[in-house]
């Protein structure tokens, strides 16, 4: 048991290290890392809704997030908690609308656009990245400074040195933007601009570089190594129902489908019939008609409480004072006072992974979800 409490520590303290991902390693060795959590099934690839577009295809970055923050619920870590979440209950990411000037002389700037209409004011913006693809570079050999900066604009955000070598491959360049977004975000765009200097190790800049030679051009790249800006925010305990209608209201004009999603366990003799305690309850969002903006779950087990409360009360369902004297008052005149009522007692999040209006994949964790005990209240 410690050598298996001291596997999942060390794989979430990788996690705070690696941005958000565990590596492939601590993903076997943890139930449910790779593929979400038991019982929470994933919906695969895009799907359109009903006389709309085609729904964005969530990037790797987004489905890395959401099935670690699934494993840390699973085990009772708030995804709040951890250092890549920036403390935000909410993560936004906007893919990359620019295009790279076709001609073929050196590419010595370069635009990224970002539609970030849907980002709400009302919510507190806690961090922004911009996440850029490198390839492995040409032949360009030696250092190189990535420098980034509202368009139109010459004040620096953030900065990158690269030591450009023959063994080094690509990977992720990530920027703080975080205060770029900050007066943009009752803008319908957010423009941000990169630029390449050649570089010596004093830290000296030297000459504009071809950000092609350095793997940055954008060519054509498959769909997951475009640019992403990744909004971090934080909102106020809402209900899902009041949060996504308006979703549901942009892409087909109604209300989801009605049908039937629950399954409840089986009941055992009269008594469990009677009891007061926690019940199956499989919800299906598929079912419900959500599967053409909800990624993932899919679905996923809520439970809930049924059963009575009868005197005399059990202590297991920790019943409150007040709960206590309604029941007594009840079992002595069952018509003047009503019983007290089987209700849950501890509720937990979900992880909940997205389309918005805007067709940005989101990731989102809703408080009271399922339900862990029940009681009388």
């Amino acid at each position: 048991m410690n050598a298996a409490r001291a596997l999942l520590c060390a794989g979430f303290l990788a996690c705070c290290l690696f941005g958000g991902q565990l590596p492939g390693s601590l993903q076997a060795s943890i139930p449910g890392a790779a593929q979400g959590t038991r019982g929470r099934r994933e919906g695969r690839g895009p799907r359109s809704p009903k006389g709309g577009p085609p729904r964005a295809e969530p990037h790797e970055y987004m489905l890395s997030l959401y099935r670690t923050y699934s494993v840390a619920e699973r085990l009772g870590i708030n995804a709040s908690a951890f250092q890549s979440s920036k403390a935000a209950n909410t993560i936004t990411s906007f893919v990359d609308r620019g295009r790279d000037d076709p001609s073929p002389s050196a590419l010595r700037r370069q635009r990224y656009l970002f539609d970030v209409s849907t980002l709400s004011d009302k919510e507190e913006l806690v961090g922004a990245e911009l996440r850029l693809f490198r390839k492995a570079p040409g032949r360009r050999l030696g250092l190189a400074h990535l420098q980034l900066s509202p368009c139109l604009s010459g004040r620096l955000l953030d900065s990158r040195t690269l030591e450009l070598r023959e063994e080094a491959g690509g990977g992720w360049e990530v920027f703080d933007v975080w205060r770029a977004l900050q007066p943009w975000r009752r803008a319908q765009e957010l423009c941000l601009e990169l630029r390449a200097v050649g570089g010596t190790r004093g830290g000296a800049a030297g000459q504009p570089l071809d950000l092609r030679s350095l793997g940055l051009g954008r060519g054509a790249r498959a769909q997951q190594e475009k640019a992403l800006l990744v909004a971090f925010t934080r909102s106020r305990r809402r209900s899902l129902f009041a949060e996504l209608r308006q979703g549901w209201e942009a892409r087909s004009g109604g209300r989801p489908r009605r049908r039937r999603t629950a399954r409840h366990g089986k009941r055992h003799g009269k008594k469990a019939r009677l009891r007061c305690s926690r019940k199956a309850l499989h919800v299906n969002f598929k079912e419900l008609g959500w599967d053409d903006w909800i990624i993932a779950p899919l679905e996923y087990e809520a439970h809930h409480c049924e059963g009575a409360c009868d005197f005399p009360l059990r202590s297991h369902l920790e019943p409150t004072n007040h709960a206590i004297i309604q029941t007594l008052m009840n079992s002595m005149d069952p018509a003047a006072t009503p019983p007290s009522c089987c209700v849950p007692t501890r509720l937990t999040p979900i992880s909940i992974l997205y389309t918005d209006a805007g067709n940005n994949v989101v990731y989102k964790q809703y408080e009271d979800m399922v339900v862990e005990s029940c009681g009388c209240r």
